[in-house]
């Protein structure tokens, strides 16, 4: 009888083996930060020198964080300051720390019918669009930027209501299209507007208000509440999200393409909003 050599029975061995499991991370966070593509660039090199993969679920803020609440997904990336610190004090997330910024833009048709152009503020902006009665479109969806609006009309001292104003239950992108087709105004996170001006006849009319800053935190879901997430994976994309060579890569996003960045790095920032 032949016996086969050692070394073939371990190369047939190996070759039958299935393959270990790829190890899972579980990220929710912003449409605008898949939209703009800003993932597609960072999440890559954190997967290859991790033997990772990231799952991104790309909802808003709300739902993100919702998300992590019922220890669906390991890490948050979110930008609602309000919503992430009750999130925390809750005791549902540890460890949140600053990422980056950008800013929201109010954007419209170029004939401006609510007047939107020269406003003093995004608060005086946001009256004006309530009595003139021009469409606007909201996200409607309890995001990021959903609860930036509502922050906004608070301030205008005004409620919107009426058939003018529009609620599109949508992601930002076909919220933004959505705005374009109807020639109506919306507010909008930068990046995801400069990603999509070329497609769209919208053009801003309203930025640079200290109040339209649009500031991300990565948190990182409680073992405590959560016991089957991924800690040690969410506390490394968490730290490397800050490390320097990343926020590099995040200060030089954008610039290329669009003469600008995107996104403005934070880490190790006090936190101003």
């Amino acid at each position: 009888m032949k016996t086969r050599p050692l070394a073939v029975l371990s190369l047939a061995v190996a070759l039958a083996a299935p393959a270990a499991a790829q190890e899972r991370l579980r990220l929710s966070t912003t449409t605008s930060t898949e939209n703009s593509g800003l993932l597609q660039v960072l999440l890559p090199p954190f997967e290859k020198a991790n033997g990772v993969r990231v799952d991104v679920i790309a909802v808003g803020t709300g739902k993100a964080l919702k998300l992590g609440e019922s220890g669906d997904v390991d890490v948050v990336l979110t930008h609602d300051p309000g919503l992430e610190e009750k999130f925390v004090t809750a005791g549902f997330g540890v460890d949140r720390r600053a990422v980056m910024h950008n800013d929201f833009v109010v954007v419209g048709p170029r004939a401006d019918p609510a007047g939107l152009e020269g406003a003093p503020s995004a608060a005086e902006a946001f009256r004006r669009l309530h009595a003139g009665k021009a469409p606007f479109v909201s996200r409607g969806d309890e995001s990021g930027t959903h609860q930036k609006e509502k922050s906004l009309w608070k301030a205008a001292g005004v409620k919107p209501e009426g058939a003018w104003y529009l609620e599109a239950g949508q992601g930002m992108g076909e919220t933004l299209q959505m705005a374009d087709q109807k020639q109506a105004y919306t507010l909008i996170d930068r990046a995801t507007y400069l990603v999509w001006r070329d497609r769209v006849s919208l053009v801003p009319m309203v930025e640079g208000d200290s109040a339209l800053y649009n500031v991300y935190h990565v948190l990182v879901v409680n073992p405590a509440n959560a016991p089957r997430v991924n800690h040690t994976g969410a506390e490394a994309l968490a730290r490397f999200l800050v490390a320097p060579e990343t926020q590099g890569r995040i200060a030089a996003f954008g610039r290329s393409r669009f003469g600008q960045s995107l996104f403005v790095p934070d880490a190790g920032k006090e936190d101003r909003w």
